[in-house]
């Protein structure tokens, strides 16, 4: 590309940094004549829920050359400019203090910037290069910039590597699919099949580790790349970047990740991480490898190999699918099965990391109701807007999703002999819809279709799935773990801990100086009882319960079958209720025989 090239040109400036607002300059050469429409994604890929990005849009103008142009706002996300005969200048300041992994962040600390949320789309001109020079705040001039977007090399004003200036992206599509983190991180790269990597951190992290996090998030990068290309053993970002980019924002608790083509945006908790002189795992460790295995095989597995409905995306209005326990089911398959097979965990702390998915899935009466295929259509609706009833009404198409893969898994491995796996199926769907995704015309980018799993699958491995899925998928019927396991050694053992206090059938959250009712399960002790969620507990037979109680040590001097009378507030209104306390439910445990 040459600045003699038709392309839209952005300029990013952190501007206000203790006020949270990034200031936009889009510039376009020729604009519509008929009056250019432009527009803000309502959603971001990878986190399937409206949320209206627009709303964080200030002070909205327009002009060419020195004439004002009238800004007409169209609907929640889109505006229509005036018509103009000359270049069109848009100016306008995003409110960023969302610190999370979907949106845009800006303090005195860092900045970090999906562009879903900063870069308004022009109608009709998606197609064509873009330029985005993003500039320094004042008086920061030691930030760095850290991006997967590939810098404007060759171009006046170019940046050089983690600098501020130009950097490039082929169409709007790419612009938006490559976040940004400036400050002053902690950096570390590494090569994996010579593929460069970026591991970046940001916020107050004592003594991080960083040597042993890229040596062990490298052995997960290179066991991917050779599992899906093992003969080339090329990385797929290298279609669209020079390098792949984990930006990891570090707080005293959060936890999350959104992938993206060659980058993904993680939150870690800070205790999660490994410090200079402890080489212990912890489970907190454990998990932190587990979200970068996950959000790393997104890059073939939803980035490239994509449902139907994702390509392209819609970014106007809910993109449904219901193949979401297929994208997000067996990318949470493949995660920790990954961390087992590179040697970052052993195989019992994997059996004991699955066993906790399985109680996990147990534990939802919602399973009964949903399928995961009626689940990932109504991700939009249900899944990303939980409440207190989700238990009884919903089911995750990422750990039932899980389950499902593993399932079927287990199933061809049986009805092959160990000769054939899901790894073939996942060959397969590298092969036809992944693995040139980008290099084809923007028409030609085909996707999963909705039906084809069970097509696909007896295609790769020979084994007519067809029944498991209508009832695993399509259905809600339990995964047979236990009969599925035992061929392969593996014993599953469900029972009830000993000394388990009994359980009121419902769980609990802090709110102040109370304890709440969060969820009441349906058919258990409490709903039975007729205690509702949001209830106040006030006192169990007589003694008072607040925030602080140990509700197991309170209820551990009962027997389950007792009957216990329950003090709360509902509102502002006293209650009384009697309720026969349930033993504690079984958990289940896998063991290698």
């Amino acid at each position: 590309m040459n600045t003699q090239t038709p392309h839209l040109h952005y300029r990013l400036l952190p501007a206000d940094l203790s006020g949270h607002r990034f200031q936009i300059t889009l510039t376009i050469a020729q604009p519509d004549p008929e009056g250019q429409v432009v527009s803000l994604p309502a959603w971001i890929p990878g986190s399937y829920l409206i949320r209206d990005f627009a709303r964080q849009v200030e002070a909205l103008s327009a002009r060419s050359g020195r004439r004002a142009l009238a800004v007409e706002k169209l609907d929640s996300q889109r505006w229509r400019i005036a018509p103009c005969k000359g270049t069109l200048v848009i100016e306008y300041t995003v409110y960023a203090w969302d610190l999370s992994v979907r949106s845009a962040h800006l303090d005195e600390t860092h900045g970090f910037f999906n562009g879903t949320s900063v870069f308004l789309q022009p109608h009709g001109l998606e197609h064509l290069p873009c330029l985005l020079d993003i500039r320094p705040p004042e008086p920061h001039s030691d930030w760095s910039v850290h991006t997967s977007l590939p810098e404007a090399t060759g171009l006046p004003g170019a940046a050089v590597r983690h600098g501020f200036g130009l950097y490039r992206a082929p169409d709007y599509d790419a612009l938006i699919d490559h976040p940004v983190e400036m400050g002053t991180p902690q950096v570390i790269t590494f090569q994996a099949h010579g593929a460069e990597h970026e591991l970046v951190f940001t916020g107050v992290i004592p003594n991080l580790d960083l040597s042993r996090v890229a040596a062990d998030v490298r052995a997960i990068c290179e066991a991917q790349i050779a599992f899906f290309e093992p003969e080339s053993k090329r990385a797929p970002f290298l279609d669209s970047a020079e390098r792949y980019v984990f930006m990891t924002m570090v707080t005293g608790s959060d936890y999350g990740g959104l992938e993206h083509r060659a980058s993904t945006a993680l939150m870690a908790s800070r205790s999660d991480l490994p410090v200079f002189g402890d080489r212990r795992q912890s489970e907190g460790y454990r998990t932190f490898l587990g979200l970068v295995s996950h959000e790393y095989f997104h890059t073939w597995h939803v980035k490239r190999i994509k449902p139907a409905a994702f390509a392209p995306y819609d970014l106007a209005r809910e993109n449904h699918t219901r193949l979401l326990w297929v994208f997000e089911g067996f990318t949470s398959y493949y995660d920790d099965l990954f961390l087992v097979r590179t040697g970052l965990i052993t195989e019992a702390q994997y059996l004991e990391m699955l066993a906790k998915t399985i109680n996990q899935v147990q534990a939802g009466p919602g399973r009964h109701k949903q399928s995961i295929a009626q689940s990932s259509f109504d991700a939009w609706t249900r899944f990303y807007k939980q409440d207190e009833n989700s238990p009884n009404a919903i089911v995750s198409y990422y750990a039932k999703g899980a389950l499902a893969a593993l399932g079927l898994d287990l199933t061809i491995r049986q009805a092959t002999g160990n000769s054939r796996s899901l790894d073939d199926v996942m060959a397969l769907l590298w092969q036809r819809y992944g693995r040139d995704f980008y290099a084809r015309d923007l028409q030609a980018r085909n996707g999963l279709p909705e039906t084809a799993m069970p097509a696909l699958i007896l295609e790769a491995t020979g084994v007519d799935v067809g029944a498991a899925i209508a009832a695993w998928v399509e259905g809600t019927a339990d995964v047979p773990l236990a009969e599925l396991l035992a061929p392969q050694g593996i014993r599953v053992e469900s029972k009830r801990p000993e000394h388990a206090a009994p359980v009121l059938g419902a769980t609990t959250r802090k709110q102040g100086s109370d304890l709440v009712l969060r969820t009441v399960y349906e058919q258990g002790p409490a709903h039975e009882a007729g205690l509702s969620a949001g209830d106040v507990l006030v006192a169990i037979d007589g003694l008072r319960v607040t925030a602080d109680s140990k509700l197991d040590e309170l209820l551990s001097r009962y027997q389950s079958g007792q009957t216990v009378t329950l003090h709360v507030f509902r509102r502002d209104e006293l209650r009384r209720f009697a309720l026969a306390l349930a033993a504690a439910p079984a958990t289940v445990r896998l063991r290698r025989v």
